[in-house]
Formats: structure tokens, C-alpha cells, sequence
């Protein structure tokens, strides 16, 4: 074997090496499939079509690493081919197995392949951590927290309220991935290049073996589209990088001792013998960062590519999206499994939610109720935040602050804002369906649940297809390799 050359040695090997493991055995299984079309639609004559399929079936049991790249194939497509030919016992010059297929059409296929086999199993992690933040959100419905906006002491909120609504963003985003899986699921084989054949090819039998719900519906947008593509980088980015929130959200928890280190999720220090860091809550903030330049990379190229079959916008994309689902699956499972270990340890207390300032919206709110104008109550409790914290607050106080901007308050009023002030577990009566209130926050549960099965379902519906088709193919080439 020659030297390799140097655009074999500096792209088409490590092309081939970051690409065999994953196309390999997709193009074998995509192959099977065209060889029992061509051979159903007589455009193989049996027996050739017989031996195509002992061959294949033959390359599919044999679960040996790929061969090191020598120079001696151009790639992962012409490796299969001469492994057909080999296992068939004849030169390359007699396959029929490229017949009425392009290597374009072909790797838009099993990317398409590739790509929603992947995402079914982020999905299924998306699915467990979501039910994992119910169950907790259920659990911790009842403690209250500080809630903090823009880093600084808001309103009181429940560890509860927190995670349903985390619950509620995976909802979503499961939603999205399960229509991200449906968008994968139609096939371009059949296209061939672009302009497809005039041959009588039936692409639905294809798709139909390969668990494809339909076709796409353009054999030119079926290679030059890669609008699939960008979405796959995008939702990765976007999902990760709201669970990148969640996570500063739980340094800081975890800093204050709200809630117990899972210890699980925890490196010890290399000098402080007394640390346990739970760097995890880092690593997923940096994997956010790598999906966002994962998908930053992918817009880029299919940016960069013409409107027609460019390996910017197909082969050049797949290693960082094969990179990105991996680390999309990676990264719910920490999530998910790092929420089940969650605990309270020592939540704030009454008095540092109270001196934190965190109820006097609810102390304005309580005023309200007893007709005085918003703008009023908000500047009768901004009199008594000047002049001291809730925990010292008197009805002789309150009536003050009240002079000039309201009339005379009754007892009632006066005693609502207190206990408003001081009183932060108060959120858990609130009666808004949205709301940290503890029934509420249970209620918002079970409304989620229901939209995660929902989702749950179209992901077995999606299982059960490709199980049939699997089935299918395998007992169709096998019923015309014994004819």
C-alpha cells in the first residue's frame, strides 16, 4: 500500500474514523432494505438479488471493529461496498446494490437514521428527568424558600414551585423532541442524487422497512435540505442551556445550605480534607457552552453551503451532532439523577425570609385587599421597609406610614399586613392554579405528568414502527434468500 496522500492522511482517514462506527452499520441495514425494493420491483433478477441479501446479512452479523484506513477505499461507503463483494464471492463491477441510489440519498438516509435513533434515547432521558423534578416538586411542595430576581431576595417560593416549573420547561422541550423525531422520521432514499430515476423504484417500500413514517416530499430538498440538521443542534443547545440555569440555581442552594450535596455528585479536594465540591453542577453549565458551539457550528456550515448536495450542510455537521445528542443524553441523566438525591437541609428560616425583605409585596397585596389603591399600599410599605425590618413593624407604626397617602386604616387591614410581613409561609395557602402554593404546586404536578405521557406515548409509537419494520426487513430478506 502506497503512502497515504495528504488529503487522505489530514481528512479522509480521521473523516473515516470519527464516521465508521456510527454509518457502517446503518448503510448495511439501509442496503438490505434497497436490495429487497429492487428485488421485489424485478429490477434485480432473484438470484442476484438472494446473493446481495446473504451478503448483507453476513456483513450485519459481523460485529469485528472496522479495518484502520489504508488508503486502498475512499471512504465509509466504499469500505461497504467491497465488504458486499467479498461476502459475495465477486468483483465490485457486479454489484447491483448502488442501483437506482446515489451515495447522496443514501447518507441523507442514514443520517436521518442515525440521528432519530439518537434522539429517542435523549428523549427517553428527558422524559425520567422530568418525572424525577414532579416527584420531587410533589415532595417539597410545603418548604419555603427565598425566590430571588436579577440575584437579589424577591418574593418567598417553595423548593416545589421551583422544580415544577423546571418540569414545565422539559415538558416543552420534550414536546419539541418528539416533534424533532417525527420531522427525522420521512426518508430521501429514493432521490438519488437529487433528481431521482426513471427506473420503477418504490421508495415507500424502503421507508416502509426502515421504520420511516412517509417520504420527504422533494427528492431535491430530500439532499440539499438541512434544515433537520440546524433544529437537532438548536434544541440540544436550548434545552441544555435552560438545565445550565437550573443548575446556578442549585450552586447556590447547595452554597447555602438549603438543600444536603448529593454525595454521589461530588469530587472530594486535593488539599482541603474537609470538601466535598459538587462540581457536576459546573460540568453541566459547560456542557450547555459545548451545545451552543455544537449548534453555532452546524448554522454555520449549512450557512456556508450552496442550495443543492454539499458536504458542508451533511457530512461535515454529523460528528457535531452525533457529539452534541451523546452529550444531551449525558447531561439529563446527571440532571435527573443528581434532582433524585435532592434533599432539604436547612431551608431559610422565617426571620431570614422576613429580614431578607422577600414578603413586603405580599404585605402591599394584604392592603389592596382592603381597597387601598396599589400605588398607595406600595408606598405605605415602602415608609415601613425604611424604617426597619417587618419583624419590627407595630399598628401604631403602620398607621403612620398610611398619613397622606390613604385614609384611615382599620384594625383589619392593619393586621393583614402584618401578619402578610411576617408570615412568609403564607405562600402556601396561595391559591393561584400557577402559583407556590403547596395545593397548587401539587395540582401544576399532575397536569404535567399527564403532558409527559402524552409525549411518552408518541416516543413507544415511534419504538413499536422501527420494531415492525425491523422485523419486516429481516423476515423479507430472508423469505428471498430461501426462494
Amino acid at each position: 500500500m502506497s503512502e497515504l496522500t495528504t488529503y487522505q492522511r489530514h481528512h479522509l482517514a480521521p473523516t473515516y474514523d470519527h464516521h465508521v462506527g456510527h454509518l457502517y452499520p446503518a448503510m448495511v441495514r439501509a442496503s438490505q432494505a434497497h436490495v429487497v425494493m429492487l428485488t421485489e420491483q424485478g429490477l434485480v433478477p432473484a438470484e442476484r438479488g438472494a446473493r446481495l441479501l446473504r451478503g448483507l446479512a453476513e456483513l450485519r452479523a459481523d460485529t469485528s471493529p472496522a479495518p484502520a484506513y489504508d488508503g486502498s477505499f475512499e471512504d465509509t461507503y466504499y469500505l461497504m461496498e467491497r465488504r458486499i463483494a467479498e461476502a459475495c464471492g465477486i468483483p465490485t463491477s457486479e454489484l447491483d446494490v448502488q442501483l437506482a441510489r446515489s451515495r447522496n440519498d443514501l447518507d441523507a438516509g442514514v443520517f436521518r437514521m442515525l440521528l432519530r435513533d439518537q434522539l429517542l434515547g435523549v428523549l427517553d432521558r428527558v422524559l425520567a428527568t422530568g418525572r424525577t423534578a414532579l416527584a420531587q416538586a410533589d415532595r417539597y411542595a410545603d418548604v419555603v424558600i427565598t425566590g430571588y430576581t436579577h440575584r437579589r431576595p424577591a418574593q418567598p417560593t417553595t423548593i416545589g414551585h421551583a422544580l415544577a416549573g423546571y418540569a414545565e420547561a422539559l415538558a416543552g422541550e420534550a414536546t419539541a423532541y418528539a416533534d424533532l423525531i417525527d420531522q427525522l422520521n420521512v426518508s430521501p432514499l429514493g432521490s438519488c442524487a437529487f433528481a431521482g430515476t426513471d427506473l420503477d423504484i418504490a421508495p415507500a417500500r424502503v421507508a416502509e422497512l426502515l421504520g420511516f413514517a412517509g417520504l420527504v416530499t422533494n427528492s431535491y430538498e430530500a439532499v440539499a435540505g438541512a434544515d433537520h440538521l440546524v433544529r437537532v443542534g438548536t434544541l440540544n443547545a436550548q434545552s441544555l442551556a435552560t438545565g445550565a440555569r437550573l443548575a446556578r440555581t442549585l450552586m447556590d442552594w447547595l452554597s447555602w445550605n438549603w438543600v444536603a450535596t448529593p454525595a454521589d455528585f461530588t469530587q472530594g479536594s486535593s488539599i482541603m480534607p474537609q470538601k466535598r465540591n459538587p462540581v457536576v453542577l459546573e460540568h453541566l453549565v459547560s456542557y450547555a457552552g459545548a451545545a451552543a458551539a455544537d449548534a453555532a457550528s452546524v448554522l454555520n456550515n449549512v450557512g456556508a453551503a450552496w442550495w443543492e448536495d454539499s458536504n458542508n450542510a451533511t457530512t461535515d455537521v454529523q460528528v457535531r451532532l452525533w457529539e452534541s445528542n451523546d452529550r444531551a443524553e449525558r447531561f439529563f441523566t446527571l440532571v435527573g439523577g443528581f434532582l433524585a438525591e435532592l434533599a432539604p437541609l436547612s431551608p431559610p428560616s422565617r426571620e431570614e425570609i422576613v429580614a431578607s425583605g422577600a414578603t413586603t409585596t405580599a404585605a402591599a397585596d394584604a392592603l389592596t385587599r382592603h381597597g387601598v389603591p396599589f400605588r398607595a399600599a406600595h408606598s405605605v410599605v415602602g415608609r415601613l421597609v425604611r424604617a426597619g425590618a417587618p419583624d419590627t413593624w407595630t399598628a401604631e407604626g403602620v398607621r403612620a406610614a398610611a398619613e397622606g397617602l390613604t385614609g384611615p386604616l382599620d384594625d383589619a387591614a392593619v393586621a393583614d399586613l402584618i401578619a402578610a410581613a411576617v408570615r412568609p409561609d403564607l405562600v402556601l395557602n396561595r391559591v393561584q392554579v400557577d402559583g407556590p402554593g403547596a395545593a397548587a404546586v401539587r395540582a401544576q404536578v399532575g397536569t404535567l405528568r399527564v403532558a409527559f405521557e402524552a409525549v411518552a406515548d408518541r416516543l413507544s409509537a415511534v419504538r413499536d414502527r422501527l420494531a415492525r419494520a425491523d422485523e419486516a426487513l429481516d423476515a423479507v430478506a430472508a423469505e428471498l434468500v430461501a426462494r
